[in-house]
């Protein structure tokens, strides 16, 4: 069946540098303590936005995983203005997601995603930066996640006691990065490998063609985009299929910048930390930043002639099948959690 081969193909085009970048993302998370962070996102003006948004871009954090963290850096110093642009950079592209846009999109689309997700954490930032300050939010800082997440909502932004050792640090992000990370995102990413593979194999690229590009296509994909919770790995092979089925770049990447970081648990803490008027500045910064990157990305793939299909196919023949089939066997043993646990008990008794 035509569906079934391209999903398995967008599968295993995906699947080593998924683990690239979760072991990367693991290693980060290792090495970066909260106490780090809040040290360098200190401050207020645009240059603690600009850190804030920078440091949050590679973090392997999920939308509402990033909310625990961000309310602790607000509620130990940090300005609103910082506070938003991580709270959006953390979750709107991770090494993680960046590693697999490579994989799926190319090297343009990935490089747009990652400098456009760090220009509208800047700009959302220093909107809401300029917004007067809310009554004080109660001290409780929420943990739900309304359902978006699996194990890792909240245990993200926790403050427990660092390993001693560089070596017990390490284990423990890699740990992290393919246990909590690996179950926050499997069962979205298999539903964006569905929907990318349907969208690739089922429908014709002249219909959505004919949604191409311009600003009534940008607003559709942001209106979808804005209520639906994608953390941004998932929210790649999605990407992909509308990429392919003739969707210009610049729609594209709205989606992509919407679509992480704006699920239903974000805007309610948000709104209750910072206010009504923070959050019409956070969803006005979000949404004029991914339109305006939208036509800015058109324009120069445009002006440079650019083929991206040709560019997917390329980055895609870079590895070797039996490659691919094998990274996608790890990453379904890691996803699966019986078989994970049978694995880890395996090597337990090995050792």
């Amino acid at each position: 069946m035509p569906f079934v081969a391209t999903t398995l193909s967008v599968a295993l085009s995906a699947a080593p540098w998924l683990l690239l970048g979760l072991g990367i993302a693991g290693l980060i998370k290792g090495l970066i303590s909260e106490a780090a962070l809040t040290r360098w996102v200190g401050g207020q003006g645009l240059g603690s936005v600009a850190r804030a948004a920078i440091i949050g871009a590679p973090l392997p954090l999920c939308s509402c995983g990033a909310i625990p963290t961000a309310l602790a850096l607000h509620r130990g110093g940090a300005d609103r203005g910082p506070t938003t642009a991580f709270l959006i950079g953390t979750p709107g592209i991770g090494i993680d997601s960046l590693t697999i846009s490579y994989a799926l999109l190319g090297p343009f689309m990935a490089m747009a995603r990652g400098v456009s997700a760090v220009v509208t954490a800047i700009v959302t930032g220093l909107l809401v930066g300029r917004t007067r300050a809310a009554a004080s939010a109660a001290p409780t800082a929420p943990s739900s996640c309304g359902g978006s997440c699996g194990s890792g909502c909240g245990s993200q932004g926790s403050s427990s006691t660092a390993p001693a050792s560089l070596g017990r640090r390490v284990g423990a992000g890699l740990s992290y990065a393919f246990t909590d990370i690996l179950d926050d995102i499997s069962l979205w990413l298999l539903a964006g490998l569905l929907v990318a593979g349907a969208l690739i194999a089922l429908v014709p690229p002249q219909q959505f063609a004919g949604l191409g590009s311009g600003l009534g296509a940008m607003l559709v994909m942001a209106v979808i985009g804005i209520p639906m919770y994608l953390c941004a790995t998932a929210a790649t092979p999605i990407a992909a299929g509308l990429l392919l089925a003739g969707v210009s770049p610049g729609t594209v990447l709205v989606f992509l910048i919407a679509a992480p970081v704006t699920s239903l648990a974000t805007l309610g803490v948000f709104r209750r930390e910072l206010g009504n008027r923070a959050l019409m500045a956070y969803l006005a910064g979000i949404l004029t930043s991914a339109v305006a990157l939208g036509f800015f990305v058109d324009a120069l793939a445009g002006w440079w002639g650019l083929d991206i299909p040709h560019q997917v196919a390329q980055v895609q023949e870079l590895l070797p099948t039996w490659l691919e089939a094998l990274a996608l066997i790890v990453l379904v043993g890691l996803a699966v959690r019986p078989l994970r646990r049978r694995l880890a008990a395996g090597l337990v008794l090995t050792n």
